[in-house]
């Protein structure tokens, strides 16, 4: 009855104190938890069954010498003798292992050609070891490879949709080892932020401990709240960790304005402010046009047929475009439309945007992708 009653007191402190809900996320969403993680997994093998779209052997003498070697695994001796087959193809195997993965349980596999091998489609994958980091086998891969395109070739054109030379196989592999992790017998725990910043880390850390009704929460740094399990929570701690993961906070975020040169895409974040600055942008076009006349001599005439040049120079400064100010201390929506107001292109926003911050009206962070 205590614990409902702490549970319902740390909602209503946090409800209370909500300005807004649209704006709160919930821990599961903004934290990791330490150790509870994936690990990636990767594995050389052979796919068959291929419609001629394989592997030259030639050129690719690492896939023939697989190939041999598998071959006399299976008791086939074929040392000395040319192998010219078309339907092989050397993959790398790659996947992700969950955590707390069970022994026997599936995953999906992705395939991808390292050869010279045109499609993999209606190949199959044999038995692929998949290794982890430390060189020990966590999975055993195998089976028929769904690819998303395809590739097809005549005499004078050719036609590509997707990446051929890649596929997927639908829990195709099978976990053969664990990850040790005894979550049980943790006693403290350590959240993870995904964008640390210390104001999140101090309200995911006041959050938790409103809920819990004790400082079992500390924040370690911007990035880590350390969480001490309590005695009575010890037996429970998937349960108390559902709980957690529930709780609402609103994240905090610098104020910064991201830019990538290549697309003109810019964003930017709701606190970014403006200090008092005028803003002016125009162009100077000068456009050149030629359209020569032709004269035609008299009829029976000795004159000739001539060219005669014509040229038209168009100048325009876009003297429509004013001179706009913005007061100090402007929202992301007011800066928005003034900068339209101007009829302003993403890529001249970008060195404006830039101009300001060298101005040092721009209080924000201004990062270049």
């Amino acid at each position: 009855m205590k614990r409902l009653l702490g549970t319902l007191l740390g909602l209503a402190l946090l409800a209370a104190a909500a300005p807004g809900v649209y704006a709160y996320s919930r821990i599961k969403d903004i934290t990791d938890i330490e150790g509870v993680r994936e690990n990636q997994l990767v594995g050389y093998g052979l796919v068959v069954g291929l419609n001629g779209t394989g592997d030259s052997l030639r050129n690719a003498p690492g896939t023939q010498q697989s190939l041999q070697a598998m071959l006399e695994r299976l008791g086939i001796n074929t040392r000395g003798t040319n192998i010219s087959s078309g339907n092989v193809a050397a993959v790398l195997v790659t996947a992700n292992l969950p955590p707390f993965a069970a022994q026997g349980t599936r995953i999906d596999v992705t395939v991808s050609a390292i050869g010279d091998a045109k499609n993999l489609q209606g190949g199959t994958l044999l038995v692929t070891p998949l290794l982890g980091a430390d060189g020990n086998v966590y999975a055993v891969s195998q089976g028929q490879i769904a690819i998303n395109g395809f590739a097809a070739q005549g005499q004078a054109a050719s036609v590509t949709k997707g990446v051929p030379t890649s596929g997927r196989i639908a829990a195709g592999a099978i976990i053969e080892r664990e990850v040790a992790f005894d979550l049980s017998a943790m006693r403290s725990l350590r959240l993870s932020l995904r964008n640390p910043d210390f104001t999140t880390a101090r309200r995911v850390k006041d959050a938790i401990n409103n809920f819990m009704g004790s400082p079992v929460a500390v924040a370690d740094d911007p990035a880590t709240v350390r969480l001490t399990i309590p005695a009575s929570a010890s037996a429970n701690i998937v349960g108390l960790l559902t709980d957690i993961e529930q709780i609402r906070v609103q994240p905090d975020q610098p104020a910064k304005v991201l830019i990538d040169e290549a697309s003109g895409i810019i964003v930017m974040g709701a606190d970014v402010r403006i200090s008092a600055v005028a803003i002016a942008q125009g162009n100077l076009t000068i456009r050149v046009t030629e359209q020569p006349d032709i004269s035609q001599p008299d009829p029976f005439s000795d004159g000739q047929t001539t060219l005669l040049p014509s040229t038209e120079i168009t100048v325009d400064e876009q003297s429509d475009r004013k001179l706009a100010v913005l007061k100090s201390g402007v929202s992301l929506q007011q800066l928005v439309n003034g900068l339209n107001a101007l009829g302003i292109s993403p890529r001249d926003m970008i060195a404006i945007l830039q101009a300001i911050k060298a101005a040092g009206a721009l209080q924000a962070e201004i990062e270049v992708m």
